[in-house]
C-alpha cells in the first residue's frame, strides 16, 4: 500500500488498542487509510489543522469529550465528519451521539457495521468536498466574467426575455447611458429602429437554442441624443443569476495604420456629405466591374434623380436644401446590398449599378425606391417637405458590356419618366427588338443545340438548409453550358435567346433526365427542378417522363418540380393538371417566386402543392420593411394551415435569415448558406443520343444515362 495516497484519519483515545483495530478492520475492507493516535484532546486542534483528515473517530469516554471533541472539530474543521465508538450500540445512544455532533455510532465487535459507516461518511464527505470547490469555481468564474464584463472594450448587453439584465460601461458609453439603472430591466427592442424588431426577435430566439453561430447582426442603434447609429451586433449564448440569456455584443474596432490608410484613402473618392462616391471614382469602378460577366441574374444601370428639387432650394435655401439631399442618399442607401455600387452622378442625380437574380428583381427595387421617396418627410427649419424621384434603368448586357451606351440609356429614360410627370420608374427600350439580339440568338441557337447534341450541359446544386437545426438534404438544381474550350457559360448569356427560339424544353428535358439519375444513385433528400412554361404546355413531357423514370429507376418522391408562381397564375389550369399528374407519379411540386402575384391565396387553395418558395425579391426587402413582414407572416401563416412548407429564395444576410425565423419560414436558399457546387453527368455516347434539336418535339435524353457526382467548391461570391 502507498501510505502517500492513503486516507487520513485521526483516533482520539486514551489507550492505543483501539487505533490498532481500527486500522486493521478498515485495511482489510480494502480501505486505504492512515490512522493518527491522538491520546489527548489537547493536541486535537493541532492535528485538525496539520493533517487535514477525512474523518474523525472519538472512542467513548464520557458525554463531556464528545462535546468537547465535537467543539474543537466545528472551529477548526466544521466538514470533517464526527463518529463516535462505543461498546454497545443502541437507539438511545446514536440519538444522544447525534445530539453531541457525531454523525454515528458504531461498536468494534460489528466490523462489517463500521466499515458500512466509515464508507459512507467518507463518501459524503468527498461530495461536499467536491460540491464546495465546485460552487467555489463557479463564484470565482462568475467574478471574472463581471470583471471582464466591466472591463471589455466591447459594447456588451445581456437579455433574458427581451429584458435587459446586465450590462458594461462600453454599451453605456456608446448608446448614451448615464448609469446601468437606466437600462436594465428595459426593453432591449426600445434601443433599435423599430423595422429591425422582427430580425432581432429571430436572431435571439435562435440563439437561445443554439442555433445562432458567428453571424453579424446589421441594425440600426438608437441612441439616447436622438440619433441613429448603424451597428453589427454578435450574439452570443451566456448566463445571468444562473439562468440563460443571450449577450449581445458590438465588438470594439482595432484600427491599425493600414486600415486607417485605406479608410482615408477611400474618404478621398467620396463625397462628404452623403458618402457616396464621386463621378470620376464611380465612372472607375462600374467600368471594373462590367469587365468581368456577372455569375449569374442580370445587371441595371439605374439613374435617380429627384424630382423638381429647385421648388426645396426655393422653399428652404440653397444651404439647407443639402440636408435634404443628404436625408434621400441615406434612404437609397438602405436600398443596397454590398455589392451595389452606387455614386454621386452629378447634382441632384445618382447611378447605381445592380446586380439581381432576374428583372423581377429590379423591378420590385425600383418600386420600392419610388414608393419610399414620395412618403419620406423630412424637417429642416420649420418646414416638413418631401419630393419624389424619377429612376431611369437600362439593361447591361451579360457580355461586351458597353458603360457609355448603358448609362446614356439610363439618361434617356430618367428624361422620359420626368417628362410623364416623374414619380416613377422607366425601363429603356429592351434590344429584344433590334437587330444585334437577332444576331446574337442565330449564334446561341447553333451553340445551345450543339451542346444538347454532345451533352455539355452540366447541374450544380445549391443546398436549402432548415431553420429548425436538422440537415434536410435538399438542393435546388440549376443548369450550366459547358463551351468547346470547356469554359463554363452561365444561363444569363443562353437562356434568353433558348426561350426566344423554343429550345427551353429541350433543356428541361436534359435538366430533369440528368436530375433523375443523380437521385437515383446518390438518394438526396429532395432535388427542385425547374420546369418552363414550354413545358407546362408540352402535352408529351408525361409519356417522356414516364419512360425515364422506367429507365433511371429514381424514386419520384426524391424530386419536386418547381415552376414560377407568375406561369401558374397564366396558365392554371394546364399546370393543375400536371401537378396532379406529377404527384400522382410520387413526385412533389412547389411554386417558387411566390408571393409576388395578385392571388397567390387563391393559388395555395386550388393547387395541390408541397412547398412554396417566397419570392427574392420580397425576401431581399424583408429585413427593413415592416409591411413586408406582415405580408410574408400571412403567406406563411396560409400556407402551413395547409401543411405546405416554406422556403425562402436568394437569402443574403444574417438580418434576413432572423426576421424569416421570427416568421416561421422553416427552410431557406442563397448565397448566404452556401454557393452552388457542381454535379457532373457524364453520359454514354450512342447514336439514339444524336437526335435533332430543331424540332420541339426533340429529346436528347432519349437514351438512358449513368451519373457520377463530383462536387466542386466554388468561392463564395455575391447573390445571382
Amino acid at each position: 500500500m502507498n501510505e502517500q495516497t492513503a486516507v487520513p484519519l485521526i483516533v482520539l483515545s486514551l489507550a492505543r488498542d483501539p487505533v490498532e483495530t481500527i486500522n486493521s478492520i478498515l485495511r482489510r475492507a480494502g480501505h486505504p487509510v492512515h490512522c493518527t493516535w491522538i491520546p489527548s484532546l489537547r493536541d486535537l486542534g493541532d492535528a485538525l489543522t496539520q493533517l487535514n483528515p477525512e474523518l474523525l473517530l472519538c472512542v467513548d469516554s464520557g458525554p463531556e469529550n464528545l462535546l468537547a471533541a465535537a467543539g474543537v472539530r466545528d472551529h477548526l474543521a466544521p466538514a470533517v465528519p464526527l463518529v463516535l465508538i462505543a461498546d454497545t450500540v443502541d437507539e438511545a445512544r446514536i440519538a444522544a451521539a447525534l445530539l453531541g455532533g457525531a454523525r454515528d455510532v458504531v461498536s468494534l465487535g460489528n466490523p462489517q457495521r463500521l466499515q458500512a459507516v466509515m464508507a459512507r461518511e467518507l463518501h459524503t464527505f468527498r461530495l461536499e468536498r467536491v460540491l464546495g470547490t465546485t460552487i467555489k469555481s463557479a463564484r470565482d468564474a462568475r467574478r471574472e466574467l463581471d470583471t471582464a464584463l466591466q472591463r471589455s472594450n466591447d459594447a456588451i448587453v445581456q437579455v433574458q426575455e427581451g429584458i435587459a439584465v446586465g450590462v458594461n460601461p462600453s454599451w453605456l458609453e456608446l448608446f448614451g447611458f448615464d448609469s446601468p439603472e437606466a437600462l436594465i430591466g428595459q426593453p432591449i427592442m426600445d434601443l433599435f429602429e423599430e423595422s429591425r424588431h422582427a430580425a432581432l426577435k429571430g436572431a435571439l430566439a435562435a440563439c437561445l437554442q443554439g442555433r445562432w453561430h458567428d453571424h453579424a447582426l446589421k441594425l440600426d442603434a438608437q441612441l439616447t441624443n436622438g440619433t441613429t447609429l448603424a451597428i453589427e451586433l454578435v450574439l452570443a449564448l451566456g448566463e445571468h443569476d444562473g439562468d440563460p440569456c443571450v449577450q449581445l455584443i458590438v465588438p470594439a474596432r482595432q484600427r491599425d495604420e493600414r486600415r486607417l490608410a485605406e479608410e482615408l484613402a477611400d474618404a478621398a473618392r467620396r463625397d462628404p456629405s452623403t458618402g457616396f462616391l464621386y463621378r470620376v471614382p464611380l465612372l472607375q469602378e462600374l467600368a471594373a466591374r462590367l469587365a468581368t460577366p456577372i455569375p449569374g441574374g442580370v445587371r441595371y444601370l439605374v439613374l435617380v434623380r429627384l424630382d423638381k428639387f429647385i421648388t426645396i432650394e426655393r422653399d428652404v435655401g440653397v444651404g439647407a436644401s443639402e440636408q435634404f439631399l443628404v436625408e434621400f442618399a441615406n434612404l437609397l442607401k438602405e436600398q443596397l446590398n454590398p455589392k451595389d455600387i452606387a455614386g454621386r452622378f452629378g447634382g441632384v442625380s445618382f447611378l447605381v449599378l445592380l446586380e439581381r437574380g432576374n428583372e423581377r428583381d429590379v423591378e420590385a427595387w425600383s418600386e420600392q425606391l419610388v414608393a419610399r421617396s414620395a412618403k419620406n418627410v423630412v424637417h429642416i427649419k420649420d418646414k416638413s417637405l418631401s419630393v419624389t424621384c424619377t429612376l431611369g434603368l437600362s439593361v447591361v448586357p451579360p457580355a461586351d458590356a458597353d458603360l457609355e451606351a448603358a448609362i446614356a440609356q439610363a439618361l434617356a429614360a430618367c428624361r422620359t419618366g420626368r417628362q410623364r410627370g416623374g414619380n416613377q420608374a422607366v425601363t429603356s427600350a429592351r434590344a429584344d427588338a433590334d437587330q444585334r439580339v437577332q444576331s446574337y440568338d442565330k449564334v446561341w441557337v447553333k451553340h445551345i443545340k450543339a451542346a444538347l447534341m454532345e451533352n455539355r450541359f452540366r447541374l450544380v446544386q445549391q443546398p436549402v438548409a432548415s431553420l429548425k437545426g436538422d440537415d434536410p438534404g435538399m438542393f435546388d438544381v440549376l443548369v450550366r453550358m459547358i463551351d468547346t474550350q470547356g469554359k463554363e457559360v452561365l444561363p444569363a448569356e443562353f437562356m434568353a435567346a433558348a426561350e426566344r427560339n423554343d429550345l427551353l424544353k429541350n433543356i428541361d428535358r436534359w435538366v430533369v433526365g440528368a436530375s433523375l439519375s443523380f437521385a437515383a444513385q446518390r438518394k438526396p433528400g429532395c432535388l427542385f427542378v425547374r420546369l418552363s412554361k414550354e413545358t407546362v404546355n408540352d402535352l408529351s413531357f408525361l409519356d417522356w417522363l414516364d419512360n425515364h423514370i422506367r429507365t433511371s429507376r429514381a424514386e419520384p418522391g426524391r424530386l419536386c418540380f418547381q415552376v414560377p408562381e407568375s406561369v401558374a397564375a397564366n396558365h392554371i389550369e394546364q399546370l393543375q393538371a400536371l401537378a396532379a399528374a406529377l404527384r400522382q407519379r410520387g413526385f412533389r411540386f412547389a411554386l417558387e417566386a411566390f408571393g409576388a402575384g395578385r392571388d397567390s391565396h387563391g393559388l395555395l387553395a386550388n393547387m395541390g402543392l408541397d412547398f412554396v418558395k417566397i419570392d427574392g425579391a420580397i425576401v431581399q426587402a424583408l429585413a427593413q420593411d415592416t409591411e413586408v413582414q406582415t405580408r410574408v407572416r400571412n403567406l406563411v401563416e396560409a400556407a402551413t394551415r395547409r401543411k405546405i412548407q416554406t422556403i425562402a429564395e436568394r437569402v443574403e444576410d444574417a438580418n434576413t435569415m432572423a426576421v424569416l425565423w421570427q416568421l416561421g419560414v422553416q427552410y431557406i436558399q442563397g448565397y448566404f448558406v452556401q454557393s452552388p457546387e457542381e454535379i457532373v453527368m457524364h453520359a454514354d455516347r450512342t447514336a439514339t443520343q444524336r437526335v435533332s434539336v430543331l424540332s420541339s418535339q426533340a429529346d436528347p435524353l432519349a437514351a438512358s444515362r449513368e451519373c457520377a457526382p463530383r462536387r466542386a467548391a466554388r468561392a463564395r461570391r455575391g447573390s445571382p
